[in-house]
């Protein structure tokens, strides 16, 4: 973790941690420490009919080319924001979850699925918060429903992302070096419970579902399929001890394995037993 992490642990942060899942094998992981009032959408009636046909996949088109040009005004006004704000590093963090929660709220409307929000009185808890990732439309879902003072962690590569990217590290949140993708995915797959550790904090799991039926890896077409965030029980991390990190990171695993319908658990990898020789 890079050195400013140790003096951040009481702030916000957010992190992209990687499981063995299936199809798409990441689950991302938030930690935030806050309360988000006022979280919640009320869920539409309209029923998801999967529709591949032309005028469809050309409705899909004009959304996304509305996003990525709407992403790319309020990402340049922002950026003008921070750089006026250069002296200031905290009111930059402020501002890029600000930019978060402007920006992904309009992404999700330009979009049009309906979203239902589930327990969202657990929103209010002051905890470190983790969520499971298979879509373009998760990340936009966690920008807009990150509380103000969030840090957030991404690849180094992100600064290459143009105006994004540079937006990223005005904001003050954190990069690291995924060169070694087995140890980056170890670390990242553990980091939620160190956090834990260190704060005390309980763990409050946030499931994502239809977002993998809406915008699938890898497409252009998004589809109108009804998405749910739910919000579960915070979990106690009191009692949490190094020697049992691999044990905290199962019962988070099988806690989503539960909630998450079949296509999107995360894969149940069983240890192989040594044989004798």
């Amino acid at each position: 973790m890079e050195k400013t992490a140790s003096g951040s642990v009481m702030r916000n942060r957010r992190l992209e941690s990687f499981f063995n899942a299936s199809p798409i094998p990441n689950m991302g992981v938030s930690w935030k420490i806050g309360s988000k009032k006022g979280v919640g959408e009320k869920p539409k009636t309209d029923l998801y009919v999967e529709d591949d046909g032309w005028l469809s996949i050309l409705i899909s088109w004009i959304r996304i080319v509305t996003c990525f040009v709407s992403m790319m005004v309020t990402t340049f006004v922002w950026a003008l924001i921070m750089l006026v704000l250069l002296p200031w590093p905290y009111e930059r963090l402020r501002q890029g979850n600000i930019y978060g929660h402007v920006t992904g709220r309009m992404l999700m409307w330009i979009l049009g699925n309906p979203i239902k929000i589930e327990g969202a009185e657990y929103a209010n808890t002051r905890a470190i918060y983790i969520c499971n990732h298979a879509s373009p439309i998760d990340i936009f879902l966690m920008m807009w429903l990150t509380p103000t003072g969030t840090v957030g962690i991404a690849k180094k590569e992100i600064v290459w992302y143009p105006l994004f990217g540079q937006l990223y590290v005005l904001a003050n949140h954190l990069r690291i070096d995924r060169s070694n993708p087995t140890a980056a995915i170890q670390s990242m797959k553990e980091g939620f419970v160190h956090l834990a550790m260190q704060s005390h904090l309980p763990i409050v799991p946030i499931v994502l579902t239809g977002t993998h039926l809406a915008w699938r890896k890898g497409s252009l077409h998004v589809r109108p399929a009804p998405l749910t965030v739910k919000y579960l029980p915070p979990i106690k991390t009191d009692d949490w001890t190094a020697d049992k990190i691999d044990d905290h990171v199962k019962m988070v695993h099988d806690i989503y394995i539960k909630h998450l319908p079949q296509p999107q658990r995360p894969l149940v990898v069983e240890e192989e037993t040594p044989t004798k020789g």
